[in-house]
């Protein structure tokens, strides 16, 4: 099978549509299947302030990855390309002649994406991987209207696809809010269940020693962006401090927002219990996941967060905003859900896990068990039989493999 995967979003830029990218196409091209990635092109800037060498990420021999010229765009990761449509770049793929064209995106090349299909008579599939507060968070004004214009732009695009995914039913049950009609389900992004295990008796003391972190570490990762709310945690952990004295807060990643956050830590006097490690490797990630005790995330624009699993996959317990799609996955046996915005309430359920371990080890077993579906070739299985039905015209409805731990 051939099969051209469109996304605005790609390495070396941080986040979930990337991680969920890369692997999927590297799990099909090890099975035999040839992937084209239609991608912006990166500037050396971009892969700077990853820590990256400038190069393509080795995806084997039956993947290629076609850059397309882009211009920097606004972004909390500081690498936001956009590609503007030209309507032309469906020529490239006229050799490659794909059997199903996947869009991970409603932007430049996912229009690209919808007009190469047509072109090329080929089906398309398309995944949401958006939640419009992410995008409506950077609107001056207004940002309602602006969210619901997000949602009705997003329906409309992808009501011109054959089937759609997304990431969570809180998601997809937006999108179908605001005018979706074409037929879909929800598929998790993959998540790397072998690099991101729990930790064997010991090796979490001796990662807290590697990595100088203390007996009560609360991690979050991700992009540094005003969108993940990040200031409710720096907010919490006066409080948590007070009821665990020696709670710290690592935050892992980069992002525009970094500068804020240091001297917010600054003003509320917590600036040595808060530490920024930077953007981590894969590796380097897991390894931090071991190492920590809790995982927390204040956000309310996910539209499932790819880190929540990993953390989830790698036996942390949770604590996170109430809100559609972490409240799937942060239920009373994985963790502990706080109002969204209110640095009080995430204090307390911090402090309620940080002071139990026994609490702590009974969720994160839980998490582990709760993710352990959504491994690389379990996803891979389910787009795998979505692309072969689509390109023999069969009905798309649920995959013939579905199973309840993909959705």
């Amino acid at each position: 099978m051939r099969v051209a995967l469109f996304s605005d979003h790609f390495y070396p830029e941080l986040g979930g549509i990337q991680d969920s990218i890369l692997a999927s196409a590297t799990e099909l091209g090890a099975r035999g299947h040839a992937v084209a990635i239609v991608a912006p092109a990166a500037s050396p800037r971009d892969y700077a302030r990853a820590g990256l060498a400038v190069a393509e990420p080795d995806l084997g021999p039956t993947v290629t990855v076609h850059r397309q010229f882009a211009l920097p765009a606004p972004g909390s990761t500081g690498q936001s390309r956009l590609a503007l449509p030209t309507g032309r770049r469906w020529r490239q793929l006229a050799a490659f002649r794909p059997d199903v064209i996947h869009s991970h995106s409603f932007l430049g090349l996912g229009l690209e994406a919808m007009v190469a299909a047509r072109r090329l008579g080929v089906p398309l599939v398309g995944t949401n991987h958006w939640a419009a507060g992410a995008i409506s968070h950077y609107a001056p004004f207004a940002r309602d209207a602006v969210a619901g214009a997000c949602w009705r732009a997003l329906a409309g695009y992808y009501n011109r696809c054959t089937w759609v995914s997304a990431p969570s039913r809180a998601t997809l049950r937006d999108m179908r809010a605001h005018g979706l009609r074409r037929p879909g389900a929800v598929v998790s992004n993959p998540i790397d269940t072998a690099r991101f295990r729990p930790p064997v008796p010991g090796e979490r003391a001796a990662a807290k020693a590697r990595l100088g972190l203390g007996n009560a570490t609360v991690l979050f990762a991700g992009r540094l962006g005003p969108e993940k709310r990040i200031d409710v945690l720096l907010r919490a952990l006066p409080a948590l401090r007070r009821r665990v004295p020696g709670a710290e807060l690592v935050l892992a990643g980069h992002g525009t927002a970094r500068p804020a956050l240091a001297a917010l830590a600054g003003e509320l006097g917590i600036a040595t219990a808060v530490r920024f490690v930077g953007t981590l490797s894969h590796d380097a990630l897991a390894e931090m996941c071991r190492a920590a005790d809790v995982f927390a995330i204040a956000s309310t624009s996910e539209s499932q967060s790819m880190v929540l699993l990993q953390a989830m996959s790698a036996g942390l317990p949770l604590v996170g905003a109430r809100d559609g799609p972490l409240a799937e996955r942060i239920t009373p046996e994985t963790g502990v859900l706080a109002e969204p915005g209110d640095a009080e309430a995430f204090a307390d359920a911090l402090a309620t896990l940080l002071q139990r371990p026994d609490l702590r080890a009974r969720m994160g077993e839980q998490a582990t068990r709760a993710v352990a579906g959504l491994g690389v070739p379990a996803v891979t299985d389910v787009w795998q039989d979505v692309y072969d039905r689509a390109r023999r015209g069969d009905a798309l409805s649920l995959p013939s493999n579905w199973s309840p731990s993909c959705a």
